[in-house]
């Protein structure tokens, strides 16, 4: 009964088998193989137009680099308060972009709440050199709660990206669960409503090692190979990177394995429903669920042999806990079993 994160998955079968067939023979590296031409052009179709792809190592690296490349002198990025991009990654944004802020935005459900985001931008006025300048908002789907972005809430901070002159970068560690969730196509829901880069993300659906930073404008990213070169992210065989997502994106695999994971989810959100003695702390939108349960109830699920996160109250939910209660998550992955979400309600009671 893994539900600790989709990080504790390991790889799919067809993308092992796919690694190990280039395992062998030789290969031109550093991302100029023909491998790496090819699924550069998957990920032109995949978006429905030339789009810039570089591959890097992991999730940290995507989004640093990310505003690495458009970074400012004094710049600032406004995030939601609770994104991982501000709380879970050890300021590596700050610390690749050479000491940029992010600047953290309050909104209900884990959502940047755009009138909150206007405030903030007008915290730092034009060529008022103490307090830095503004150079990026960033936006998480799904977010750090589980929750998702709906497309006119994507619209509504992409046009106050576009008046302020800002680029929009989208944390898609789980985008293919939202985009399954919602229905979308990668256009849809990235730069056909305003996105200008995606961290594209694939370790946590299934792939070993291999996620991705797509900028939707490829003069953007002009800069971004020296930087990824700089920051050690240039790996050398390229092709192991590249190998994977071409098994990834083939048929579709990687929106199959995000359904099933998001179907799982739906299965434990609806035991915990039915249960006694847990209660949902909101609806699930893609694979994560949070439940709240008293404190005896969960060391009894862990000495079950349930793994699963105490997680932090949001800022924006402070009495959504009693004295005696802990708020949990569980996250479904791609290897899931609908017998080991069984399992943990049948222990849940």
């Amino acid at each position: 009964m893994i539900f600790g994160s989709d990080n504790w998955a390991g790889a799919h079968p067809v993308i092992a088998r796919r690694l190990l067939e280039e395992s062998g023979g030789f290969s031109v590296p550093y991302g100029a193989s023909e491998l790496d031409r090819l699924v550069e052009q998957k990920f032109n179709d995949l978006f429905e137009r030339e789009v810039a792809v570089f591959f890097v190592g992991t999730g940290t690296a995507a989004n640093s680099l990310a505003l690495a490349a458009v970074n400012r002198p004094g710049g600032v990025t406004f995030c939601h308060r609770e994104a991982h991009l501000i709380e879970d990654e050890c300021g590596a944004p700050e610390f690749f972009t050479h000491g940029a802020r992010l600047a953290p935005v309050d909104g209900e459900n884990g959502k940047i709440d755009p009138r909150h985001l206007i405030a903030e931008i007008n915290r730092f006025p034009p060529g008022f050199v103490h307090s830095g300048q503004p150079m990026a908002i960033s936006i998480t789907q799904a977010t750090e709660i589980g929750t998702l972005y709906g497309t006119d809430e994507i619209a509504a901070i992409a046009n106050i990206a576009q008046q302020k002159q800002l680029p929009l970068h989208m944390d898609g560690a789980r985008f293919a669960n939202a985009l399954v969730a919602l229905n979308l196509s990668p256009a849809e829901l990235t730069w056909k409503l305003g996105v200008d880069i995606i961290s594209f993300g694939a370790t946590k659906n299934g792939c070993w090692c291999a996620e991705a930073l797509v900028f939707m404008r490829p003069e953007m990213a002009r800069d971004l190979p020296f930087i990824r070169k700089r920051a050690a992210q240039l790996f050398s065989k390229t092709r192991f990177i590249a190998c994977q997502f071409e098994a990834y994106l083939t048929d579709g695999l990687w929106l199959e394995l995000a359904r099933h994971a998001n179907d799982m989810a739906r299965c434990l959100q609806n035991g915990i429903r039915a249960s006694k003695h847990a209660r949902l702390a909101w609806p699930a939108g893609a694979n994560e669920v949070f439940c709240i349960v008293d404190k005896e109830r969960a060391e009894y699920l862990k000495q079950r042999g349930a793994i699963f996160y105490v997680w932090n109250p949001p800022h924006s939910k402070p009495e959504l806990l009693g004295e005696n209660e802990v708020l949990l998550r569980l996250v479904t992955s791609f290897a899931t079993r609908r017998r080991q979400v069984d399992q943990f309600i049948e222990i849940l009671g």
